[in-house]
């Protein structure tokens, strides 16, 4: 990567110090989650990440038992399960609440 674009995907906050494009609005979804640059500038920031964006891809256009539809339904049950428990009575209906967005965006 040139300097020019490793400056450009990097920007000061007000403290001076240099913040990521994944901690950034630039590289989030505003239904939540990363987009595909900033799953990217975090896979840089921290080598040996697996870090993946959402399978947003409609669940009937998924092959059955493909890799993506595996993913998809996996996760779906982690944070399904995680909503009930570990979410209070407030943030389970908002649908503004930071699960709900990810869970709509993983057509949970």
């Amino acid at each position: 990567m040139s300097v020019a674009k490793a400056a450009k995907k990097k920007q000061k906050s007000s403290q001076g110090h240099v913040t990521a494009l994944w901690q950034r609005a630039g590289g989030k979804k505003p239904g939540g989650g990363l987009t595909a640059q900033g799953a990217k500038s975090y896979r840089d920031a921290h080598p040996g990440s697996k870090l993946q964006t959402a399978v947003t891809t409609d669940p009937s256009k998924l092959k059955p038992g493909s890799k993506d539809a595996k993913r998809r339904a996996s996760f779906c049950a982690r944070m399904t399960g995680m909503k009930k428990k570990r979410t209070s009575e407030k943030n389970r209906n908002d649908p503004n609440a930071p699960v709900n967005k990810t869970l709509r965006d993983w057509n949970c």
